[in-house]
């Protein structure tokens, strides 16, 4: 029977090995999975996670190049198998291993919805460490991927996610072994080359407020021919997740959603009256504009006007009252902002929560053993994902001008200018008539990798060898719909009438199209919305290939007296390329010559950046790497009395065509104690991020801030953002070092396996931007004047700009500690099957950026809840399996922090704030605590249905500065989903 196959499963599991056992746990640590193999192997169905390509007595480390049985990798390692990722029950592979305490910062569907331009929203990326994506190392089968994004990093969506049968994540740097950007650490999706048979999962979701339903297909297929030498493997996927859109003009969110309260930041811009400088403040609202327009200064200010175009005395929070002078002042308000009032004209209840995504996904493999345990191989992955988002609610302009004799302007108020004497007057909209933009990104994938692996002896000695040969391509476009052009938005608003027609009053902006349009209410006529926002918006297309050849070997020559040295060699050839283009509006004329969908304008800027947002950039570059490394592991140790030791090293030489050598290393070693289930481990290293396509080359990559704060002012005013590339930048430099016990299954307390590591990080020379707010500061406030000429706002010959621009400048050090517990109680008080208990916690004790600039101090990061690394965070797992029915219960935490720890906090009698240590009057920042919930169900042997609800208490994520931080914060509330599983 098949119930008796799975008793007979169980009591198998509780005989075998340590390394299996831990490895069906999947959270244990890899060093546990690596033990010496069992001489009597376990059947195919026991645990099928442990096993490798073809050899079911070896384990390949992730964290080392040497693959030889009985060796323990120094660096800690977690394994997630496939039954915990089944378990989990989510769309995407991503979000379950992104739950993992040690990945902080990592990327998603709910990252980056606000962002037009960035080319990253719904890119599924890890980062470990809090050290950002570019610094994980993401691999599929110990072999790298094709970046997905011009920073190199890969989109997890497009991997054959199906045939995943384990997950291994490196704790710590590993760029002796992988090569650059292993600096947190590295991610490796192994999958089953060999599966056989046929496999499916079909699955259903959607949140409790009845959106972001999803649809997920996957199937798997693999058999073998010819005396079992022909191995072929396939699979599909499709995934489509509507995703949560954007709330109404003001604070309401999509969809009943209750949780934003448009907190901000208030900066009063006074620093030494004993009170902060800077306010946090609910229900936040803007004095420079509405949902359908604001007088904002001089003797008519506080008129605003509703859908109609009708005028009515807007009503300021705070009790304030306008004063009615040229700098648009609120009495009783703070700069830019007034508390509580009328919010209908807010808009950053616009950006949706989530991306919708719809992915595609499909994989081949073929190999054939041309000799026992030697095979070559050929595998093919085409996938696409799809993503669209809204950034914000309407294309908010503050600071215009209008003319009173604007025949738009109401008569009233041409009456009300005429008798106040004034000719024009200020004016901000939320530009709620002109409808909401969206973004919409399309990647493509086409990755294709040839090569041979297995065993051979000589002179006596077995040696297994490596080679393979990759090409990937990716395709991205990124188009932008419904949004405008700001020359034309300026000529437009500008109108006058001519032989009793209303029209453009600049003659050459007449002769080229304008129509006049009216920002006074929401009533804009069809012709002048198709003028300033054109059926064909900004665009980019990215394309970006790979090429890779690699080999590597690896042996045991010597027998030594405490164990065979084992050693490892090799190299690797890559060459990454990558060319972007972009419209003619957004990239300027001479990049790209104007006509068709974008024909010459010349009351357009010939330069560019002519777009409200999505202003995209011409740009290529290419670079090449040539590497070679060598590691070994030495058996120093192996007394029964003292116990077994082994010292494990590794050096690799790069050379990069744009920055020249480098050197990485490691050296570390375990120790086996002679007390049972104990050993220690440690491992330091010398790690490398060499610059990304990006850094080096790219294009400028803008971002609208519609509501940037001048200090000079005391004003918001809208800016663009501009990113541009540095070929200059050397390679980051990182020194990685861990240390940790570990208690395996002893005897004394069979099924518990604990494991403590402690690390501490210090990167040199790191990659890094100052930010927007950043330079202006520092301008403003005489700390680092050279940052006055990267930016102009109130340029008057085009947008106002900011300049952002990557040096090797600044350093992170980042320490803390891990730990992991896992513990398996067969027959739990008599009932048949198991009761599994695990748990994984991170400490970071800090997490500390310097910014390498004269007059500034370090800030410490960790425990910065707007940030990605809070002091703890932990995931705990109680299962219970009977053998045909399970049952999960899964907590997730972290813990409280601040917005900053730069703030000085205080209320009154504060000292004078500075750009290094400002004042505020509450830095607070909750954690918060999710419970997650599932249930399998065997309807017949091979036929599971299965059920998960995640964030059951629907949680609601924290108030916050920043609308929300969704690294941190669940957003989408309670999610339910079912599904069934099938194989056969």
């Amino acid at each position: 029977m098949f119930y008796e196959k799975r008793d007979r499963r169980r009591a198998l599991l509780r005989t075998t090995s340590l390394g299996l056992i831990a490895a069906g746990l999947g959270l244990a640590p890899l060093s546990a999975l690596a033990q010496t193999a069992p001489q009597s192997q376990p059947s195919e169905d026991s645990v099928p996670q442990t096993r490798t390509d073809s050899q079911d007595s070896e384990i390949i480390v992730t964290g080392s190049r040497i693959a030889v049985s009985g060796f323990n990798a120094p660096t800690p390692t977690t394994v997630l198998g496939e039954e915990q990722i089944a378990a989990n029950a989510q769309p995407n592979v991503f979000t379950t291993i992104s739950q993992l305490p040690s990945l902080q910062g990592s990327s998603g569907t709910q990252v980056n919805t606000f962002s037009t331009s960035s080319g990253q929203q719904g890119l599924s990326s890890f980062s470990l460490r809090g050290l950002g994506t570019i610094r994980t190392l993401t691999l599929l089968d110990g072999q790298r991927v094709v970046g997905a994004n011009v920073t190199g990093v890969p989109d997890v969506s497009l991997f054959p996610q199906l045939l995943v049968k384990r997950v291994d994540i490196v704790n710590g740097g590993a760029s002796a072994s992988y090569g650059s950007d292993a600096v947190g650490g590295v991610v490796n999706f192994i999958t089953d080359t060999h599966f056989k048979g046929i496999r499916g999962n079909i699955q259903g979701g959607i949140t409790t407020y009845g959106d972001d339903a999803t649809g997920l297909f996957q199937l798997a297929a693999g058999t073998s021919a010819l005396g079992d030498r022909l191995h072929l493997v396939g699979s599909a996927e499709y995934d489509k997740e509507e995703g949560i859109g954007g709330g109404e003009f003001g604070t309401k969110l999509a969809n009943g959603r209750t949780w934003f309260t448009q907190r901000t930041l208030v900066n009063r811009g006074v620093l030494n009256d004993g009170q902060p400088q800077y306010l946090v403040r609910d229900w936040a609202q803007s004095t420079t504009f509405t949902k359908y327009g604001l007088i904002t200064a001089g003797p008519l200010q506080g008129i605003a006007f509703d859908q109609s175009g009708q005028p009515f005395q807007f009503q300021y929070g705070s009790n304030g009252v306008p004063a009615k002078n040229a700098a648009g002042t609120i009495l009783g308000c703070y700069p830019g902002f007034c508390e509580g009032g009328d919010l209908s004209g807010n808009v950053d209840a616009g950006r949706s929560l989530k991306s919708a995504i719809e992915r595609i996904n499909g994989y081949g493999r073929a190999g054939f053993d041309i000799a026992p345990d030697n095979e070559l191989y050929f595998s093919v992955n085409i996938g696409q994902v799809k993503t669209n988002n809204q950034p914000v609610n309407g294309q908010n302009r503050p600071g215009l001008t209008l003319q009173c004799a604007n025949p738009y302007v109401p008569a009233l108020i041409q009456q009300a200018c005429a008798t106040a004497g004034i000719t024009s007057f200020q004016y901000g909209t939320s530009n709620a008539a002109l409808g909401n933009t969206r973004v919409y990104t399309d990647r493509r994938q086409y990755r294709f990798v040839v090569g041979g692996k297995g065993k051979l002896d000589v002179a006596g000695t077995p040696w297994t060898y490596d080679v393979y040969g990759e090409h990937g391509t990716n395709y991205t476009d990124i188009d932008v719909r419904n949004i405008l052009l700001s020359r034309r938005f300026n000529q437009a608003i500008d109108a006058t009438t001519l032989n009793g027609t209303i029209v453009c009053r600049d003659a050459t902006a007449r002769a080229n199209g304008c129509q006049p349009l009216n920002i006074i209410g929401g009533n804009p006529s069809a012709a002048a919305l198709s003028y300033i926002m054109p059926e064909h918006g900004p665009f980019q297309r990215t394309r970006q290939t790979q090429d890779v050849a690699s080999i590597n070997i690896s042996g045991s020559p010597v027998d030594l007296w405490a164990g065979p040295l084992s050693i490892a060699f090799g190299g690797e050839y890559r060459h990454e390329y990558y060319k972007v283009t972009a419209d003619a509006y957004g990239a300027g004329f001479d990049a790209t010559a104007p006509g068709g969908d974008y024909p010459n304008d010349p009351v357009l800027l010939a330069s560019g950046n002519n777009w409200y947002a999505g202003n995209y950039k011409n740009g290529q570059g290419a670079y090449s790497v040539k590497e070679a490394f060598f590691e070994a592991n030495l058996p120093f140790l192996n007394s029964e009395k003292l116990g077994r030791a082994n010292l494990n090293g590794a050096v690799r030489v790069t050379d990069y065509s744009t920055s020249g050598t480098v050197w990485a290393w490691k050296i570390g070693g375990t120790w086996d104690l002679p007390i049972d289930g104990f050993r220690i481990r440690g491992v330091t290293s010398r790690d490398v991020r060499a610059p990304n396509l990006s850094e080096l080359f790219a294009a400028p990559v803008t971002t609208t801030l519609p509501n940037f704060f001048d200090p000079f002012t005391n004003t918001n005013v809208l800016v663009i953002q501009n990113a541009i590339g540095n070929t200059a930048l050397k390679p980051e430099i990182a020194r990685n070092t861990t240390a940790g016990i570990t208690l395996a299954n002893p005897g004394w307390a069979p099924g518990l396996n604990l494991s403590f590591d402690w690390y501490k990080i210090k990167v040199d020379e790191v990659i890094s931007s100052l930010a927007a707010t950043d330079i202006v500061q520092l301008c403003y406030q005489k700390v680092l004047p050279e940052t006055c000429g990267a930016f102009n706002l109130a340029n008057t010959a085009g947008p106002n700009f900011i300049n952002v621009q990557a040096f090797n400048l600044a350093s992170i050090r980042t320490e803390g500690f891990d730990i992991e517990a896992s513990y398996r109680w067969a027959r739990p008080l008599g009932l048949p099957g198991n009761f599994t208990l695990r748990a994984l916690a991170t400490h970071v004790i800090n997490n500390i950026t310097d910014t390498g600039l004269p007059g500034t101090i370090s800030v410490d990061n960790a425990g910065n809840n707007l940030g990605a690394t809070p002091h703890w965070k932990w995931l705990a797992v109680q299962t219970y399996d009977s053998g045909r029915f399970s049952l999960l219960v899964q907590e997730r935490w972290f813990s409280s922090g601040t917005i900053g720890n730069q703030y000085v906090v205080c209320q009154s009698n504060c000292p004078a704030s500075t750009a290094a240590r400002p004042t505020i009057d509450n830095a607070y920042m909750p954690g918060s605590f999710y419970l997650d919930v599932g249930a399998t169900f065997d309807v017949v042997k091979d036929v599971t249905l299965y059920g998960k609800v995640d964030n059951l208490l629907d949680r609601d994520p924290a108030r916050s500065t920043i609308f929300n931080n969704p690294a941190l914060y669940d957003q989408i509330g309670r999610v339910y989903r079912a599904g069934m599983r099938f194989k056969f």
